[in-house]
């Protein structure tokens, strides 16, 4: 990808070039810049966690701030699922780390930055580990992994573990803001809140919805507009649907289920996972309720996973909500 497209890409464009603009880390941010300060004494570094919570973005900075503008000369960037075989440890990575950089500015060793690093085969980890000791005098590993289990012991005991929880959602909510203001779209605040829910913590993904909804509509990202873009139903038709269910409307409830399904084209899985994110929403059921109707859910959404209709199951669902609905009224009765 060209330099000029890749400008274009809202996700690079405002990705932080320091650990101080890293949004929602506050805690890791804290603990590599005490490293940052006596950076000689760096160990290799571990960044495990979910998808889009910064472990990248963190691994660049830290380049960033120990080498400056000419950080790229002595950082070796690798993505291991890629390059995963023993050859690349062997050739590459042990190249890059034997030579000293003892003759370039204030920092003795040179960084090697291995993204999804546990998706090595075990062959290249058990090479890597002994890299990682040998040339510990000349170069500084940062590994990045989503399943920190995936990664051998031996290379875990040799690392200060950071793990990464999913983003903040205020954090997301006021950086999504910021972007959109220096970009001149007005985010109403409904539709941020809905890209947050959707992103599920994941950052790069709430950036790339928002530049997709501010190319639909210029000026202005509203909730209609990113619901086009996620592919998602309006929460008030879902939830029309789930009160018709409870209130014992089950025939319409399920016209509007197949209004749903025909006007956004989803699946079985998709309505389900929808249709439990806007419960936990509704203010008027107790949380023992939403426990009970999380529970049913639960059941139909395996149901669904083990290949059963979606038409056929989704109707089920929408009935076991009517007798639920049901019991409720004759539980008020009773008292």
């Amino acid at each position: 990808m060209a330099a000029n497209e890749e400008a274009l890409m809202w996700v690079e464009k405002y990705r932080p070039k320091c650990l101080d603009e890293v949004v929602g880390l506050k805690d890791i941010v804290k603990s590599l810049k005490a490293f940052m300060k006596k950076p000689k004494t760096m160990p290799h570094l571990l960044l495990a966690g979910v998808p889009g919570t910064g472990k990248t973005t963190i691994a660049l900075a830290i380049a960033h701030e120990l080498y400056g503008s000419n950080w790229k000369s002595f950082t070796l960037e690798l993505n291991a699922s890629d390059e995963r075989g023993i050859d690349t440890v062997r050739d590459r990575i042990k190249d890059f780390s034997r030579y000293s950089r003892s003759g370039f500015g204030d920092i003795p060793f040179a960084l090697i930055i291995l993204d999804e690093c546990d998706q090595m085969t075990g062959p290249a980890q058990t090479a890597l580990r002994r890299i990682m000791e040998i040339g510990s005098r000349t170069s500084r590993f940062i590994l990045i992994c989503n399943q920190s289990s995936k990664i051998i012991e031996p290379i875990q005991s040799r690392c200060a573990i950071f793990r990464f929880s999913r983003v903040d959602r205020q954090a997301m909510k006021d950086h999504l803001q910021c972007i959109a203001k220096k970009e001149n779209v007005t985010l109403q605040p409904e539709a941020a809140e809905q890209i947050v829910d959707f992103s599920e913590g994941d950052l790069r993904h709430a950036i790339n919805v928002l530049q997709t909804a501010s190319a639909y509509k210029e000026g202005v990202v509203d909730e209609k507009t990113v619901s086009m873009v996620i592919g998602e139903a309006s929460p008030m038709q879902v939830q029309k649907m789930i009160r018709k269910a409870l209130y014992g409307d089950f025939m319409e409830a399920r016209k509007t289920m197949y209004d749903i399904m025909g006007n956004f084209g989803f699946s079985g899985s998709e309505i389900i996972r929808q249709v439990q994110r806007e419960i936990f929403k509704m203010s008027d059921l107790t949380p023992e309720q939403k426990a009970d109707l999380s529970g049913l859910i639960g059941e139909y959404d395996y149901r669904l996973t083990q290949g059963a209709n979606s038409d056929i199951q989704l109707s089920a669902l929408l009935s076991q909500f009517a007798k639920f609905g049901k019991n409720i009224e004759e539980t008020y009765a009773a008292k």
